[in-house]
């Protein structure tokens, strides 16, 4: 029955999948949802975000062969960079998205600072940046706890000797 009323109902109201104005003058999305009196629900927004994130992801798979192989902080402010500016203005940044290809993330928070975004969206680029050279702070102390397992490791017969004299 459910799918018989869909239709029944899609054959009066239309579908739509841009926003546009319906006969009473309101601001109507989707099969006559007027969003302009009701909006959406919370669920209906994490579910239009879920896919506006897998759209994104998918176009930076796009863009950078090993996407899914970058740190996750890369990840993050990569697609919080595609979200907010769509694919063709992101596509500008072609300095940051070579260092990211080289895995110089330092450069790339330097170009994703130094540009005309960063002065339009003011502390999403603040974070954006943040997020990109954060990789280098965990990066060094990644490279500080191998030096303090491999210590450890080294001193470890060491130890067991001194248990065994």
């Amino acid at each position: 029955m459910i799918d018989k009323l869909k239709d029944f109902i899609i054959k009066h109201e239309g579908l739509s999948l841009k926003p546009y104005y319906c006969p009473a003058g309101k601001l109507t999305i989707g099969v006559g949802r007027n969003i302009e009196d009701n909006g959406i629900s919370y669920d209906e927004a994490m579910f239009l975000l879920d896919n506006d994130i897998g759209r994104c992801i998918k176009e930076l798979e796009g863009v950078f062969d090993d996407f899914s192989e970058l740190p996750e902080n890369i990840q993050i402010a990569l697609i919080d960079m595609i979200f907010n500016l769509g694919k063709t203005r992101f596509l500008k940044f072609r300095k940051m998205i070579q260092a990211i290809k080289d895995k110089d993330f330092k450069k790339a928070s330097e170009e994703a600072k130094n540009s005309h975004w960063c002065g339009q969206v003011g502390k999403r680029c603040e974070d954006v940046v943040a997020l990109l050279k954060e990789y280098k702070f965990n990066l060094i102390r990644m490279l500080k706890l191998s030096v303090k397992l491999s210590v450890k490791i080294a001193l470890y017969p060491l130890t067991l000797l001194f248990f065994i004299v």
